[in-house]
């Protein structure tokens, strides 16, 4: 009687989790499916049966240029994530293992931050690209990314930092091991699941971060992100070839998430289970 209770649990259990996932993933597919069809069956209402043309992708890559802002986002969000990363290291070390009455009150006012609407703050952090000669720039924006996404990765480290026993940390300093080499040789190699999970998240926020990139570039700089409200005029919006422009915009992201799914969750699980 409880193993088929069990079974049942769990088989209701994964109809939901089916269920839950393709609900999620329905926009993904709907946007995928309508990037083949022509702008008439783009409008004419909900079909999940496309054309198969190819129109689309051929207009936006006439209109645009697709390389361009693609080398942009990889630029821009790998850069800010090992900025990122270079970072936030050192200071989710010293809170983890060095803590301070004021640790935990550190870290809730950095995460504060992220609640902050980003355009309360627009107008100064145009101004001061405008006068330093960041505006439209990929050095510019990958700054900015590292600075508003750092908040989530000190926490993502130093949670991960926590499950490390301090003893490993304290042996490596009487063998006279220096700061350097207690962070990079025994403290990183041990939180390389964490590490990497960070890396690809942060990677994620960094690809998928519009607000910024299209207020803070014009042509030069601008991301995927920009490349996609490109296709939004005074005309009116464009259905199917907005969805080629997006699929093509998160097709690198979401390949790039699929092939390294088992790392994210082997990261995001580091040390909850003893």
């Amino acid at each position: 009687m409880a193993r088929a209770v069990t079974t049942r649990h769990k088989t209701i259990a994964t109809i939901a989790a089916w269920a839950v996932a393709l609900l999620i993933f329905f926009p993904i597919a709907y946007t995928i499916i309508t990037s083949f069809k022509s702008e008439t069956e783009a409008i004419a209402g909900f079909n999940l049966i496309p054309s198969g043309t190819l129109e689309s992708y051929q207009a936006v890559q006439s209109q645009n240029d697709y390389f361009k802002p693609f080398m942009n986002s990889v630029i821009i969000a790998v850069g800010s994530t090992l900025l990122a990363l270079l970072v936030a290291i050192p200071a989710a070390w010293s809170m983890a293992f060095s803590p301070t009455n004021r640790t935990k009150d550190v870290l809730m006012w950095m995460l504060s931050t992220k609640m902050m609407p980003a355009v309360a703050v627009l107008v100064p952090i145009y101004l001061i690209f405008r006068d330093t000669g960041l505006l439209d720039t990929r050095t510019g924006l990958t700054i900015m990314l590292m600075l508003i996404n750092l908040p989530i990765v000190v926490w993502m480290l130093y949670t991960y930092f926590r499950e490390i026993p301090g003893e490993i940390l304290e042996a490596a300093r009487m063998d006279g091991a220096s700061l350097w080499n207690e962070i990079v040789h025994v403290l990183t190699p041990m939180a390389v699941p964490g590490i990497a999970s960070t890396l690809l998240l942060n990677i994620i926020l960094a690809w998928n971060e519009a607000f910024w990139t299209i207020r803070l570039t014009t042509a030069n700089a601008a991301p995927l992100t920009a490349f996609i409200a490109s296709f939004s005029s005074p005309q009116g919006l464009f259905w199917a070839k907005l969805s080629a422009a997006s699929t093509l915009a998160i097709a690198p992201i979401l390949v790039m998430g699929w092939f390294s799914q088992r790392q994210l969750v082997r990261g995001l699980t580091f040390g909850a289970v003893k």
